[in-house]
This record gives C-alpha cells, structure tokens and sequence, in this order.
C-alpha cells in the first residue's frame, strides 16, 4: 500500500510534526508500505495527484494541521486519510468550543472564562486592561491558581500559570503571552487533580470507539524542586523532565471512568480515527475532560502509542489498524 505521510507544517509545533512523521514512516516501511513524506508547501496539491497514494497519515499538529483547513483539502480532492474529520478537528483545536460541546453533553470541564484579546492594549503589553481582565475573573469566582492558554495552539504553547490572586499585572502578562498565538484566550481555574490522559481509537467512522488505559505523565524534575507543569520541552524534547505510567496508580473503578467519559467525549466531538482525551481526575474520584488532541505525538515518548502498547497493541499494529480503517 501507497501510504504518504504528511509532517513539518508552518506552525509553532512543526518540530513535534517531523518528529512524529519520522517516527510513523519507520513502522510504515517496517510494515512493508511504500512511503511517501510530504511537507505542506506549494507542491503539496501536484504531489498528492501524481503520487495518488492509497491513504494520507497526517501527522501535522497545531494550525493548519489539525484545525479541519487539512482535512478540507483532502475532503475535496477525495484523498482518504487517517484522524479526524473536518468538524471534529476544527472544534478540538479551539479550546473554548471543545468546551461548549463537552458541555453540551453535561461532560464536566474546568471553570473558565474566555477572553477576546483584539480590542487590547498592545502598546502596553494589556497593562491598560489589567484591571477589566482581572474583574471578569473575579466576576466569574475562579480560584487560583490560573491557567491562561490560547484557545487555538497546542503543546502548551503560549500557556502560563498564574498563581498571585489579585495581581493584575502578573495576569495580564500571561494574557499578552497567550496573545502571540490567538486572540481567543482562555482563562481557567487550576483543579486540584491529577492530569490523566486516555488514548481513544476508532479506525473506521462510525463504528464503537475503544479506549486505552489511562496513562499518567510523571514529572522526574519535581523531585529535584522545580515547580513545573507539563510543558512543551517536558513532552517532547526532554525524556529526562519526565516519564509515562500506564496504567496511572489508580483504583480500576476510577481508570474505567476515565475510559468511558473519553469515549463520550470522543463522539460528542464527532471523533474519528484516534484522538488522546486529556483529563482531570479529582481527590474524590471525580472526572472532568481537560482538553482533545486529534492528532497526538507520535514520538518515541510520546502518551499515544505508549497506552497502546500497555493496553496490548503494539505500534506497528496501531498505524496499520488505522490505516487500514479508513480503507475498509
């Protein structure tokens, strides 16, 4: 089978996409598939018509790769491929609609506000709307510490933790960080949780999505002081900051809740191929959907495939299911 894989991009994630790409292309031709990498650029179009692969795996992340403009592209040339479709891909990479419809199907999501950053102060750096940012959030009763992230970027780019109440010019900072990669900014309330991550698998749309067990990210550095949260060097470019438990030390009734509350949230957001479910999971017990990534890292530690792989399906078979699905 013709298989091109499509990597790099033009966004802030395009390293994490060609690590990713690499990676898929080596259990593709392990698997005994042609491989075609393809990098978005002005040849793009012509490549794909004269390759005619049998199926894409897109393994772009961030804009332009997992926000549905992809998708549309190959939507209309009638190319199959691999993930998420159009609706789903561009809902979960905006954050604040990702939390409308969680909360649609009474899916529980962190607290939060959503600011709109263009009628800003960029001279200052938002120090002039300090003021109105911090009464929405008191308005809004949101607990510190805070997370302040754009809506419309991924590996926790732009996300700033802010944990003085009542520092208008620390919140403001974080709001102007955001703002370099969307003017749509959320602004939630930390939860007091532990962050579970659940791998969902559907190769063919329509059928019954199954789910990993849930996985657990470490972080090592903690231990030496560091007062962290799991960042873009931590996922992807440093396998010392932090290391993958799977199944996470949790009772199995609370690991099975976080199955079934990804597969919901997986068909709320009309999910197809695969997707990772980012949850919170209280003290008591309690779940609530954090955030979906339709195109999770497939790096060598990367949360994806490693659930897979505990969960019994190994990382060659896990690219060909999905490969496979789209075709049948």
């Amino acid at each position: 089978m013709k298989v091109a894989v499509l990597m790099g991009g033009k966004s802030f994630e395009r390293e994490v996409s060609l690590a990713s790409g690499k990676v898929v292309c080596e259990a593709l031709e392990e698997a005994g598939h042609k491989v075609v990498p393809l990098d978005t650029n002005a040849d793009l179009v012509p490549t794909l018509r004269s390759e005619r692969p049998d199926v894409v795996y897109n393994a772009l992340h961030g804009k332009h790769g997992e926000d549905g403009t992809i998708q549309g592209l190959f939507e209309m040339m009638g190319v199959p491929y691999v993930g998420c479709g159009v609706l789903a891909s561009a809902a979960c990479m905006d954050k604040h609609y990702t939390k409308v419809l969680l909360a649609a199907a009474a899916i529980p999501v962190a607290p939060g506000i959503t600011l709109d950053a263009r009628s800003f102060d960029k001279a200052s750096e938002f120090k002039a709307n300090a003021d109105a940012i911090m009464a929405q959030v008191s308005e809004a009763g949101l607990q510190y510490p805070l997370f302040v992230k754009p809506s419309r970027a991924g590996s926790s780019f732009g996300v700033t933790k802010v944990e003085h109440e009542g520092d208008a010019a620390e919140l403001a900072a974080a709001v102007y960080e955001a703002s370099h990669h969307d003017w749509r900014i959320l602004v939630e309330q930390g939860i007091d949780a532990r962050e579970i991550e659940c791998a969902v698998l559907c190769p063919k749309a329509g059928e019954a999505p199954q789910a990993s067990w849930p996985g657990e990210i470490v972080l090592d550095k903690r231990a030496e002081g560091d007062d962290q949260f799991y960042d873009f060097d931590s996922k992807y470019m440093d396998a010392a900051a932090s290391h993958v438990e799977v199944p996470a030390n949790l009772p199995e009734e609370t690991l099975n809740l976080v199955r079934e509350t990804a597969k919901k949230a997986f068909v709320a957001v009309d999910g197809a191929g695969l997707s990772r479910v980012d949850t919170f999971v209280t003290k008591d017990g309690k779940v609530m959907v954090n955030e979906i990534n339709t195109m999770p890292g497939f790096t060598s530690i990367s949360m994806y495939p490693k659930a897979w792989e505990a969960t019994g399906v190994r990382y060659t078979d896990l690219i060909t299911m999905l490969i496979e699905g789209v075709l049948r």
